[in-house]
């Protein structure tokens, strides 16, 4: 009864020259009659309904480590109206593929310590600082360079916590906890496994202040303190192209290149915000769900 009412309905909003509603055979299956439906209504509809066959295509490309050709939105979302002003134009990128997990085993039989060899370094136009194509065993992989990485360097990772704190060189990869205090580290997780998500801007750096009950205080490049579980992996040193900040564009034309449009020109009254303001520093960011003093009791 229900189909049948839903039939009629859809009928009385055909045009004359649409095919029927009621010649549809009602021993179809479901599946049927919805495409015939959709066929049916195609007609009068603004669009068809867009939809995939996989939601999660995103997350199953496989990866590779050659450039993949980008189209430019020009600061526009799906719909085709402008979400973001000042983008546009600008030369054609290509996207690599950078792997921030730096502890991703090739076996996951064999989870241990191993070693990768840096094979060239290189300007990435998709981000401020520079990229290293590493290679070990039979795979290779784009990291975010350190500040002195060069070709033929040596790169270690562990997820081994000792006793003692290890000695890491520029590059290698380790847990915060293992690391000793006072070490510059690049590229920290906020949860173990997750991948890099602070500190990959081009010549920045954070500090590992302290250890606090197998927990790691890390002060930001903003001052800020985070704190982690000791198990988050970090880079050590300090993230390549250290003077990223300090080039000049010289022109404007050199702005287009980058995809950046100029402002309007309206002349804008600065209002309260263009003043100086010593403010304090926030409270510190905690990604650990530490035990509350009733749980000891």
């Amino acid at each position: 009864m229900a189909v049948s009412s839903l039939i009629r309905a859809f009928g009385s909003l055909l045009p004359p020259s649409a095919p029927l509603l009621s010649q549809i055979s009602m021993q179809s299956k479901p599946i049927c009659l919805t495409r015939q439906l959709l066929h049916a209504c195609r007609e009068f509809g603004t669009s068809a309904p867009l939809y995939t066959t996989d939601p999660l295509w995103k997350c199953r490309i496989k990866y590779t480590i050659k450039p993949i050709p980008t189209k430019k939105t020009g600061g526009r979302d799906h719909t085709g109206r402008i979400s973001v002003h000042g983008i546009g134009g600008g030369h054609k990128q290509c996207y690599r593929m950078i792997d921030f997990q730096r502890l991703r085993y090739e076996d996951e039989t064999k989870q241990g310590p191993f070693e990768e060899k840096v094979i060239s370094v290189r300007y990435d136009p998709c981000r401020s600082a520079d990229i290293a194509l590493v290679a070990g065993g039979t795979r290779k992989r784009w990291i975010v360079a350190t500040e002195n990485m060069e070709p033929g360097n040596i790169l270690k990772t562990s997820a081994h916590i000792g006793k003692m704190a290890v000695s890491a060189n520029e590059g290698d990869a380790y847990p915060v906890g293992a690391l000793p205090v006072g070490t510059l580290i690049n590229n920290l997780e906020s949860h173990p496994g997750k991948g890099a998500q602070y500190i990959r801007a081009a010549g920045t750096c954070g500090v590992i202040l302290r250890n606090v009950n197998r927990t790691v205080i890390v002060q930001l490049p903003s001052k800020r303190q985070m704190q982690v579980l000791e198990t988050c992996i970090a880079t050590v040193g300090r993230v390549s192209n250290v003077d990223h900040d300090k080039r000049i564009i010289g022109k404007a034309g050199r702005n287009r290149w980058l995809g950046k449009r100029p402002n309007s020109g309206l002349w804008q009254r600065k209002g309260g915000w263009a003043g100086r303001k010593i403010r304090p520093l926030p409270p510190m960011k905690s990604y650990v769900n530490l035990p509350t003093a009733a749980a000891y009791s």
